[in-house]
């Protein structure tokens, strides 16, 4: 297992030197949407860890605020208390947002740690069970609009449309800046058909699948983008490649680009008018060699069974190496980076049944799904 897991950091440390090689000269890179606490799905968000990776790759700051903890209850305060602790203890790294549940005294627990120093609002529609037309969310928009505070909504799987409900929230508090995480996947083309070109709402990309921030690009003003990670789930080198590549293929140029990383998401931070919107430039097609669909769709097969680290019974891995073996019109190299990623996974998913220990085992199936997810960055961008 040593072994293995020495050869997996080599491979993600080559992929944080593609990143460094991508970026913009001296761009800044700011993360819309970090977590730091205990979810109660088992995930964790560490301090310490993520001020590590973030020096690692450049990062200067981010949004930051709980998971959805085991004391959630009452109100999120104790989660909260925390977030402004660590913000504090970062020394501005770590912009605080108040997390909310509509159940319990949301507007009061907004006040207490706006006045405390958070700098935004969190809420999360499907881990609190609440729609998008609760009558309860218009005091908070109303509240974000009073104080000046963006208002970060999960946009994610889980949840039913939300666009019409959401749209009516922003048009009757104007004033109210919306930032919609991962990509608004849950009603994407509805968002857009929304929002897109309206100044002051966002889209986070802290998603798993190139092609939805992709499709997102050619839906959206480039300058409604800002980057996300979505940590302690998304992690690097694959959330700054995955964006990269597909700003890259969008066609964004180097000022929306620099936008997109940080220059949007600290306008935010300082108060300032959003930036003035161009058109969406995304592609309406993507055009890759067979062999890297395929490569795509077997990674998308292999990706629900590492979340739940069960067995690969399919071979989905098997079949995704096999077509490596494939003609790969000029993109050998890629196809050979793909082939060293996924046999360093296979090796990790092969051994997990030999981990004693809980910890360890997670760790390992997590390790191999980055593998797995760089592989598949790679196969979708092979154009850029």
């Amino acid at each position: 297992m040593d072994d293995v897991i020495r050869r997996s950091q080599a491979l993600l440390e080559r992929f944080e030197a593609d990143v460094r090689a991508e970026l913009p000269q001296g761009a800044e890179i700011f993360d819309a949407h970090v977590h730091l606490g205990n979810d109660i799905d088992g995930m964790a968000g560490d301090f310490d860890e993520l001020v590590a990776i973030q020096e690692r790759h450049g990062i200067s700051g981010a949004f930051m605020f709980c998971l959805d903890e085991p004391d959630r209850h009452p109100s999120f305060s104790a989660a909260n208390d925390r977030t402004l602790v660590q913000a504090e203890r970062s020394q501005g790294r770590f912009v605080p947002f108040v997390r909310l549940d509509l159940t319990e005294r949301p507007i009061e627990e907004a006040r207490r740690c706006l006045d405390a120093g958070a700098r935004g609002i969190k809420l999360h529609p499907r881990a609190q069970k609440f729609m998008l037309n609760d009558e309860r969310l218009a005091p908070v928009f109303e509240l974000a609009a009073e104080r000046g505070v963006p208002i970060l909504i999960h946009g994610g799987r889980g949840l039913p449309p939300i666009a019409d409900a959401l749209r009516a929230l922003v048009d009757r508090y104007d004033g109210a800046e919306l930032i919609i995480a991962h990509c608004g996947i849950a009603d994407l083309a509805a968002l857009a058909n929304c929002f897109s070109g309206r100044p002051g709402v966002f889209f986070d990309t802290s998603v798993w699948s190139p092609l939805d921030v992709l499709d997102l690009f050619r839906l959206v003003a480039p300058e409604q983008v800002i980057y996300a990670s979505d940590y302690p789930y998304g992690q690097q080198p694959a959330s700054l490649l995955l964006t990269l590549r597909t700003a890259k293929l969008a066609g964004l140029d180097e000022s929306q680009l620099r936008a997109l990383l940080a220059g949007s998401a600290r306008r935010i931070c300082r108060g300032e008018a959003p930036l003035p919107l161009s058109p969406p430039c995304g592609p309406d097609t993507v055009v890759q060699p067979l062999t890297f669909a395929r490569i795509h769709q077997y990674l998308s097969m292999a990706t629900p069974l590492l979340w739940t680290r069960q067995a690969d019974t399919i071979g989905v891995l098997g079949l995704a190496l096999n077509a490596c073996d494939e003609r790969a019109n000029g993109h050998r190299d890629d196809t050979e980076r793909i082939r060293e990623l996924l046999l360093t996974a296979r090796d990790l998913w092969r051994a997990f049944p030999e981990v004693e220990d809980e910890g360890d085992r997670i760790r390992s199936a997590r390790l191999a799904f980055r593998l797995v997810h760089l592989a598949n960055i790679t196969a979708v961008t092979s154009a850029a």
